[in-house]
């Protein structure tokens, strides 16, 4: 196995998070939260990590295939009914899902999305079972320039 270790100083670690944005969409009175970079982003993309929490607190971090329409993020899988994830999220809606990616490493440079939200699951003719984020709040980091 190899690890693999990258030193990023502080300037650097500074400026990119300052490159961060935020859009937090509290009141609902927007019809998305997402930029359009970051849905160009979304939608690019198919792979993506969801983190859910069990009733005594424990994070549970998995990826999954996804799918956006512009607005909600959407994944299932196989057996996902019968799922940790699944679990959790059917005690505790709230759910956490990262897209990102690595565009160079010198100098380096990473990109993502974080999206906050209420995941929800829907029935695709019996299982499998979709879920349904619903964001309600969006960070993204490194999609400008």
């Amino acid at each position: 196995m190899v690890a693999l270790y990258y030193h990023i100083n502080k300037d650097d670690l500074l400026s990119l998070l300052m490159k961060s944005t935020v859009n937090d969409d509290s009141d609902g009175a927007r019809i998305g939260p997402f930029s359009e970079v970051e849905a160009e982003y979304l939608a690019e993309n198919i792979l993506g990590r969801v983190a859910t929490v069990s009733e005594s607190g424990q994070p549970h971090v998995v990826p999954v295939a996804y799918r956006f329409d512009g607005a909600e993020i959407t994944f299932g899988g196989r057996s996902l009914s019968r799922s940790l994830k699944f679990r959790n999220l059917m005690s505790n809606s709230r759910v956490a899902f990262v897209v990102d990616d690595v565009v160079s490493t010198r100098p380096w440079k990473v990109r993502g999305v974080e999206v906050r939200g209420i995941a929800r699951p829907h029935e695709a003719g019996g299982d499998p079972v979709v879920v349904r984020i619903t964001p309600r709040a969006v960070r993204s980091w490194g999609l400008q320039g």
